[in-house]
């Protein structure tokens, strides 16, 4: 079996370079990739993962499992995308093992174009289907790993798809004030995906929240919204910025310092 995974992994290197494509976009800068991107477009991508998928002959679950864990730890970007790829092709049937595997990936899955690759597509499906995984996903919430706290929103994806908005409004709600601002990018993205849903639900929800919300948070999560409603919440949200910044310090409290100016 080494040997054959040894095989795969070059074939589907050998099939990245080809298929790769020299821009002077800076895609890793684009994607947040801490690795080296080749440059193969994402159809690409799907092609050459399809053609794995299918054979002949075609990719069992655990070859599957086997070729994704050695494609993770490649040097390019594409490799790891493809190593997504493959599980998604197989995520009505992964068991226990890959989510394990997965797991341990999330850490390592920085930069959102990895994170939401591997949260939004394989781990959603599994934990659109298990309580036990969605517990996890809500744990995940209390990371110390911004991306892991990103990951606890896109993992809500096919829940969200299917309408099923209770659990995933507890993800959100942990999180709506985060200090990491892709974290608050991905609280905007879901709450706007929850109004597709639920209109009435996410307009009491931001009505509630909106004076404590992030405005980048904010401006996502009303980009379907109607222009008066959107106003109206960047102004509530304005006058409690306003009245934060302008309260004054307990009495005994000492006010903190503002740090110097450079130069000075």
């Amino acid at each position: 079996m080494p040997a054959v995974r040894a095989a795969g992994v070059a074939e589907v290197r050998r099939r990245l370079r080809r298929a790769a494509v020299p821009s002077r976009f800076d895609s890793k800068a684009y994607l947040g990739s801490p690795l080296p991107v080749l440059g193969v477009s994402a159809p690409a991508q799907e092609a050459i993962a399809r053609e794995l998928l299918r054979g002949p002959p075609p990719l069992s679950a655990g070859a599957a499992r086997r070729l994704a864990a050695a494609l993770w730890k490649g040097r390019f970007f594409e490799e790891r995308i493809v190593a997504i790829l493959l599980l998604s092709g197989h995520r009505e049937t992964l068991g226990d093992s890959a989510w394990k595997m997965m797991d341990r990936w999330v850490d390592s899955a920085t930069g959102w174009g990895l994170s939401d690759s591997l949260a939004g597509g394989p781990i959603s499906a599994m934990v659109a289907t298990s309580a036990p995984r969605m517990a996890e996903v809500l744990r995940w919430t209390r990371s110390e790993n911004p991306w892991r706290r990103r990951a606890a929103l896109y993992a809500l994806n096919r829940r969200i798809r299917d309408g099923r908005l209770r659990e995933p409004f507890r993800v959100i709600d942990r999180l709506r004030e985060d200090p990491e601002f892709w974290v608050q990018r991905a609280v905007g993205t879901w709450l706007r995906e929850c109004w597709k849903k639920d209109e009435p639900l996410v307009r009491r929800y931001l009505r509630r929240h909106a004076a404590r919300l992030p405005p980048v948070t904010l401006t996502v999560a009303t980009e379907r919204a109607p222009p008066s409603f959107r106003s109206s919440l960047r102004a509530r949200a304005r006058r409690a910025r306003r009245s934060r910044r302008g309260r004054a310090p307990e009495r005994g409290t000492i006010p903190p310092r503002r740090p110097r100016p450079p130069g000075r």
